[in-house]
C-alpha cells in the first residue's frame, strides 16, 4: 500500500504518513481493507495524514481483495514473490548507487503478474523497490553496512 501510495512523490513524504495510513487501513489487515466499504473510503480521503488522492485510496481496496485472492491460489502472497526471483534473494553486486537499477526483468515480471490479478499502482519500477525493500533484491553497495559481501 505504501509502495503505490509513494508513486510520484519521496519517500519521506510517505514515511511521515505511515502511521495515519496503519489507523485509517485497521492496521494494514487486508481482509478488513478489502472489505471497506466506499463511504469508509470517501472518509479515508478526507484525512489529512494521508496522501489524498483518490486513485491511490480506492486502490488499496482493490489491491488487498486481488492479495487475498493470490494467498487463495499460492497458499501465501510470499510464495507468489519467491518465484519471480527463483526461491531465493536476487544479489547484485552495483559498485556504486550510480549502478543501482531502478527496474528489473523480474520487476517488469511481478508488475505484468499483478496487474493482471487486478492490483493497481504496481508498475515495474514501484515493484523492483517492494523487492528491494522485502529483501528479495539485494542491490548494497559493497561499501554498505548492510552488504552481505562486506
Amino acid at each position: 500500500m505504501l509502495e503505490g501510495a509513494q508513486a510520484g512523490l519521496s519517500w519521506i513524504t510517505v514515511l511521515r504518513k505511515r502511521d495515519a495510513y496503519r489507523r485509517v487501513f485497521h492496521g494494514f489487515d487486508p481482509v478488513k481493507v478489502a472489505a471497506m466499504t466506499d463511504a469508509e473510503l470517501e472518509g479515508v480521503l478526507q484525512d489529512p495524514g494521508i496522501v489524498r488522492n483518490r486513485l491511490k485510496v480506492f486502490s488499496a481496496r482493490k489491491n488487498a481483495q486481488a492479495f487475498l485472492a493470490v494467498q487463495t491460489e499460492f497458499g501465501s502472497f510470499d510464495a507468489f514473490l519467491w518465484a519471480f526471483v527463483g526461491g531465493a534473494p536476487k544479489v547484485n553486486r552495483p559498485r556504486s548507487l550510480a549502478e543501482v537499477p531502478v527496474v528489473s526483468p523480474e520487476a517488469e515480471a511481478l508488475s505484468k503478474a499483478l496487474k493482471k490479478r487486478g492490483f493497481t499502482f504496481v508498475g515495474p519500477t514501484i515493484m523492483y523497490a517492494y523487492l528491494q525493500s522485502m529483501g528479495l533484491v539485494d542491490d548494497h553497495v559493497a561499501t554498505c553496512w548492510k552488504s552481505r559481501r562486506a
